[in-house]
């Protein structure tokens, strides 16, 4: 096991115990994904014009721990509706005792203008444990390549953040592209991180200089020949990347026309034009005449519902609440563990195969195959 394996090996096994937070001799605690607590805001940081970063502690004043590279959900009222969204911790969790999360504010965008609006020291946000495979851990290398575009860059600073706090001294190259370079979010603290760690390198690209006529970096578009001058050895490293979709498939493009191995690239995206394959038209009429019933372990509820719905949508018809926030098999929010019976799950990389094993399903994308019970 490398040092990156060791040193979170306490959280590589952090999927089996979701549905059972418990606390750690450290005293800390796991915060599972599927349970909701309350956190403070304790600071609110600008990045950039349209960036901040929201720093919070737990309710419980515990530690929490997680992976870096990982997200939570997290729960508002926003005019008299129930909203969810998913962000990546951009904190690391070497500093266990707080929580930050950036956020771009997007023009009609309800949580992210609510967030700018309302969020400051002393508010308080609901939100979700801290879910995702987005991490370090699920692919060790000796030579890591971190790409990101935009507020894309949050998770790779969590990375970046853990691996210098454990002075692992890693070989990171990592490239960012932005509109201009007013917009390169954590542009002095990426700076500061590589002057306490000679082996991580930064590279900047921006589409134009904006303000900064004075600006000496790279302008323009993110190309191969420009990712082989600033990295001959990019084909040898693993890749993790993370921004709009436009951007990563891009990437992915970039990378496959350079020879690098699939099989070595990672991405992160809550965009949900990936969505969860639908039925085909003759497979749902089908379903549709098959109905079957529904029932929750806790609070006794019921309903029925045919299999060309998913249970989430179901449920959401009958007036009974499950969590949920990105409602395409990615996020992990409305992890249930089925008690009784079986359903047909298509997910996006939400759930972990271990926890599959263990029960647990995604009712975002379950379809029922039989009578259900869950754990709800």
């Amino acid at each position: 096991m490398n040092s990156v394996e060791t040193v979170f090996a306490p959280a590589l096994d952090a999927a089996d115990r979701l549905a059972n937070p418990v606390t750690w001799e450290s005293g800390g605690r796991l915060w599972a994904s599927s349970e909701k607590q309350t956190l403070t805001c304790c600071r609110v940081i600008d990045e950039t014009h349209d960036v901040k970063s929201f720093e919070f502690c737990t309710g419980d004043g515990l530690p929490v721990r997680f992976e870096p590279g990982q997200f939570m959900t997290v729960s508002a009222h926003v005019n008299g509706q129930s909203v969810e969204r998913c962000y990546t911790i951009s904190s690391a969790p070497t500093r266990p005792y707080l929580l930050a999360i950036t956020v771009k504010r997007v023009p009609g965008g309800t949580m992210s203008n609510w967030l700018h609006d309302n969020m400051q020291p002393g508010s308080r946000l609901e939100a979700y444990g801290p879910s995702g495979t987005f991490t370090p851990t699920a692919a060790p290398a000796a030579k890591s390549l971190y790409l990101s575009a935009g507020s894309g860059v949050t998770p790779l600073m969590s990375m970046t953040r853990a691996g210098i706090d454990l002075g692992l001294d890693r070989d990171v190259a990592f490239v960012h592209s932005a509109r201009t370079p007013a917009d390169i979010v954590f542009r002095e603290g990426l700076r500061r991180l590589a002057r306490r760690s000679p082996r991580l390198r930064l590279f900047f690209v921006c589409e134009g200089v904006g303000d900064e006529d004075d600006w000496a970096g790279a302008t323009g578009r993110l190309s191969l020949e420009l990712l082989s001058k600033w990295l001959p050895d990019y084909a040898e490293r693993e890749v993790f990347t993370c921004g709009p979709a436009g951007y990563m498939s891009a990437i992915r493009e970039l990378l496959r026309e350079g020879g690098h191995d699939p099989a070595r690239y990672h991405q992160e995206s809550f965009d949900i034009s990936a969505v969860v394959a639908p039925e085909p038209a003759a497979a749902e009429s089908e379903a549709a005449q098959n109905t079957f019933t529904v029932k929750f372990s806790r609070s006794s509820k019921s309903f029925t519902m045919n299999a060309s719905e998913t249970v989430l949508v179901a449920a959401r018809k009958n007036g009974v609440a499950i969590p949920s926030s990105c409602s395409q098999g990615m996020c992990g929010t409305c992890k249930t563990k089925v008690l009784e019976g079986s359903v047909d799950m298509k997910h996006n990389g939400g759930i972990r195969e271990r926890e599959v094993l263990k029960g647990f399903r995604l009712l975002c994308c379950s379809r029922p195959t039989s009578d259900l019970v869950l754990e709800l």
